[in-house]
Parts: structure tokens; sequence; C-alpha cells
């Protein structure tokens, strides 16, 4: 297949996606874009900040993309994808894929939103498609409806982090672009971040590693915090990359120039030397009964993702210099 190359980050949210997708951006070759699918509301009509700390319409990249779009209205489109991608038409789009039916409804919409991708490949890079599109919006049906659309490329990185984790992560405060937001980030019970976590990732599975798995590869937070290098390389190559230089400036440690990220966690914002340390507050600091709920919804899923029952030991206190760098990674 030839089109524009989009690697779609797939799973649930506060799973590292933000700081994979930001790394890859440093690449030859690869966009950053960010969580696409709110470009419309987030970006056009909140006109909220860009990766790179201007505002979306003043943002000259995003300037050209936008102008290259047909005419439309950004808060209908907005408003359509939030109606189409509701969990609740989870089950009507599995269903459309047993009788062999496109995964996603085709609307007025989609000529606008795959006009965007192309319209990216045209103004973020150089050769024949444009650079490989990094879209990290997560949600299966959103990238179930890229995959319907014509001219697109898709491959699917899934990332998965432990269930304990992205819930302890869900509950804390944060602003919607940093700490000076007044806006904050969705935080959901713990109960309803597990279920999350069980849906999405369940359903990334069964839509592309059974559909596709040639298309399909499925990296755990846990084990790019472990080895970043050879995570990212592996990544690299899966979407038809070949690096001969990765952002990293030694073990563990990376390098990062703004990106045109255009939603997502605030640590999109994050430039400069990073270093890249798993987040283990939760591991004590999730309580007996929050660590029991999540545990007991997501038990369907641990397994296959090898991820045990039991509470691990509780880490070393890490310094106030380690939690401040890793504050900023997660998403």
């Amino acid at each position: 297949m030839s089109g524009v190359r989009v690697l779609y980050l797939a799973g649930s949210g506060r799973s590292g996606s933000t700081l994979v997708t930001t790394i890859l951006g440093q690449l030859d070759g690869v966009f950053a874009a960010g969580e696409l699918r709110y470009l419309w509301q987030r970006g056009a009509v909140d006109n909220r900040p860009c990766g790179c700390g201007r505002p979306f319409r003043e943002c000259p990249l995003w300037t050209a993309v936008t102008a290259a779009l047909p005419p439309a209205d950004p808060a209908r489109i907005a408003a359509g994808l939030r109606r189409r991608l509701r969990l609740r038409g989870l089950p009507r789009l599995l269903r459309r894929d047993r009788h062999g039916r496109p995964l996603v409804a085709a609307h007025p919409d989609d000529d606008t939103i795959a006009a965007l991708y192309t319209a990216i490949a045209a103004h973020a890079g150089s050769g024949p498609t444009g650079p490989l599109i990094v879209d990290s919006s997560k949600l299966p049906p959103y990238g179930a409806l890229l995959d319907t659309l014509p001219g697109l490329d898709l491959r699917v990185l899934h990332v998965v982090r432990d269930p304990r984790a992205t819930a302890f992560s869900w509950r804390r405060r944060r602003g919607l672009d940093g700490d000076g937001d007044a806006r904050l980030m969705n935080r959901p019970p713990v109960w309803k971040a597990a279920l999350l976590w069980l849906v999405w990732n369940t359903a990334t599975v069964r839509l592309w590693e059974r559909r596709h798995p040639d298309r399909y590869l499925r990296v755990r937070y846990e084990d790019f915090v472990a080895a970043p290098q050879e995570t990212i390389r592996v990544i690299a190559r899966f979407a038809g990359l070949d690096p001969v230089e990765l952002p990293f400036t030694a073990a563990g440690a990376v390098r990062l120039a703004p990106t045109h990220s255009v939603a997502g966690n605030p640590s999109r914002h994050r430039v400069g030397a990073v270093p890249i340390t798993g987040d283990t507050e939760w591991v004590g600091g999730l309580s007996r009964a929050a660590y029991a709920v999540v545990t007991a919804l997501t038990v369907p899923a641990l397994r296959r993702f090898r991820y045990p029952l039991r509470r691990p030991p509780v880490p070393p206190t890490p310094t106030p210099a380690a939690v401040s760098s890793v504050e900023h990674q997660e998403d």
C-alpha cells in the first residue's frame, strides 16, 4: 500500500504515548502531530498552544495546513467525531467487522479528515509522500476511522502500561497545557480509568493484532523505560525507518526539541535534556482498595500483557530532581 504514512499510537491514556511520540518526532523524516482527533476542537476552535509554544492559529505550520483544507466548520467536525466515536458505539463497530463491512460508517466529514493528513504530509516534510506522521490519538475507534480513509498507509503502535499506574496517574491534578492552565485534564475515578484501560486495550488487540498483525506492534511502557534506545529503534524499523542517529545523549537520557504536537499531555511542551525514568510513585501511592478495584476489573487482560496481580515492592524514594523529571514524561 502507498500513500500518506501514518503511525497511529493506540491504547489508553497515561501510558507514555506523549514521550514516545516526542522522541520519534526528533528523527529525520518524522512529524510528531500529537492527538490529531483533537485538532478541530482544541486547535481550530479553542486556539490552544501548539507544541512549538504558539497558539494554534498563530503557528505557521498549522496555518499552512489548515489553509490547504476544504472549507469546513471545525466545531461541527469536532462534535461529529465525539458522536461517532463514543464508547457505546464500540459493539456496533465490532459487529461491522464481523460482517466484513468498513469498521466506521462513511460520513461527509471523512473527506476533510483525510485531507488533513494529506496537507500535513505536504507542508511538514519532503519526499513523494511527505514525512511519517505520528498520531497519538490512542482511541481505537478513531484509528479504525483512519483505516477506512483512502490515501493513508496506516500502521498501529500499541503502547500499554500497567493499569494500576495509569489509574493512579489519572487522579493527578494537571492543567491541560501545563501547571499555569486553569482548565484541568480529565480525572476519572479509578474504576472508570480501569474500565477504559480494559476496553481500549482489548479493542486495540481485537482490531489490529488479530486482523492486521503485519501492521501492528505492541510495546509496554515498562519495557520502553528499561531500554529506551533499543525500543525506539524497534519502533522506527517497524514504521519503515532506519535512523542513523537517535536523540539520546546517554543511557536513559534524550534531547527533545520543540514539535508541532497539536494536543496531548502537557509533557509535549518539554524540551532539552530529559532523563527517562519510570514513574513508580503509584506502587506505594495507590491505596489498597483502589489497587484491588483496578486489578479485579482488568484481570482479563493483565496476563495477556504480562502484568502481575500482586503489588510490586515499593521502590526507594526518588530524589526531588528525579520526581520532577518523571512528572513531565508520562501520558
